[in-house]
């Protein structure tokens, strides 16, 4: 996925991101401590994520009453609560429980787990129970990742896009084209009727229903983890209200969808096999 990066954040980023990976390289081997990797982090924002480290960096928003939790300030408005762990941690999903929850009582909607080494963004879901989905995970001492991966996904994070609606576009680019989202499309009513078109189109004299086809390709070409679990039916959620507003923008009726549940009948038409 495409990231537009600014020429001002390119040129420091590449001037300054590979002295970085010797410094967070020579950490690890060392494996110092939180409190060491913590000013290594302070140090990073400032010279290749370009922010003033004495301004928009600040410990004011400590969740354990220590300086290791960091926060980014842009225009008096917190951008990105960060969980700071040390360069040796292997970064999991329940170290930054805390900083979610603390987040969502905040009002923050985005929060970096990093060791200096790795950095995981997340943005928050404010429902209940509050979880944060993750939006992208980036290795800055990974070998096979190219510097131009570590610095759009970098840039999404920086002072030059922390003013903006950059990560938040991301974020819905990659929600947009989740497997989630296309399953429950290729579900949609609209997509059966040009499936049920073209099968007809190709074998003349063949007679199958949209309900047919949708069992189909739920039980034989869509990957199940795409339509369970709870990013599933958000995606249900998301394609159902998208198909009213047109509907409603067209004056018209919306389609039933026939993937709304997963016991569909087939009606005597779709009894022929495809």
């Amino acid at each position: 996925m495409d990231v537009k990066v600014s020429k001002r954040f390119a040129e420091r980023a590449k001037g300054n991101l590979r002295r970085y990976q010797k410094i967070f390289e020579a950490a690890r081997t060392r494996d110092v401590n939180e409190s060491d990797t913590c000013v290594m982090i302070s140090d990073f924002l400032a010279d290749v994520l370009g922010y003033d480290k004495y301004s928009e960096v600040t410990t004011e928003f400590a969740i354990r009453s220590t300086f290791c939790d960091l926060a980014i300030k842009v225009a008096g408005r917190v951008a990105f609560l960060i969980e700071v762990k040390s360069i040796g941690t292997d970064l999991r999903e329940n170290h930054v429980r805390q900083a979610l929850d603390y987040a969502a009582n905040q009002g923050i909607e985005w929060v970096l787990l990093t060791n200096g080494a790795t950095w995981h963004a997340y943005r928050l879901r404010f429902e209940q129970p509050i979880r944060g989905d993750m939006v992208f995970v980036v290795d800055l001492l990974d070998p096979n990742v190219k510097p131009s991966h570590l610095i759009e996904r970098l840039y999404l994070i920086s002072r030059e896009a922390a003013s903006g609606s950059e990560i938040a576009e991301y974020y819905q680019r990659k929600e947009a084209t989740s497997r989630y989202v296309l399953a429950q499309l290729m579900l949609a009513a609209p997509t059966l009727g040009i499936l049920r078109r073209q099968l007809r189109q190709r074998f003349p004299g063949l007679r199958v229903a949209e309900d047919a086809i949708a069992e189909l390709l739920r039980a034989e070409v869509i990957k199940r983890d795409a339509l369970e679990g709870e990013k599933a039916t958000a995606a249900e959620r998301m394609i159902k209200r998208g198909s009213r507003r047109m509907a409603k923008q067209k004056g018209v009726a919306p389609v039933p969808d026939h993937a709304t549940s997963p016991g569909v009948n087939p009606t005597p038409e779709a009894t022929t096999a495809v």
